[in-house]
């Protein structure tokens, strides 16, 4: 049950043509895909279309807090 292998080449010169070919084309994609990743935190997709945070910021926190304390009265108030 011993599986014997002919040790000698058999591949044809255009067999060997184009396995060269396939490998330099994986070798260029692989370094086509290396030079393109993301860094992850400029250039990620989540980040497309939005914008820094405004000096304004605070203000809407502390609306948000006005919001939050009025809805806190009101239900106290009015129980």
């Amino acid at each position: 049950m011993a599986l014997f292998m002919n040790k000698e080449n058999t591949r044809t010169k255009l067999q060997e043509e184009v396995a060269a070919g396939v490998a330099e084309r994986a070798r260029k994609k692989k370094l086509d895909e290396e030079r393109e990743l993301p860094d992850g935190i400029t250039d990620s997709a989540y980040l497309k279309n939005t914008k820094q945070t405004t000096s304004l910021a605070w203000a809407w926190i502390l609306i948000f807090i006005a919001f939050i304390a009025l809805m806190i009265w009101i239900v106290i108030a009015y129980r």
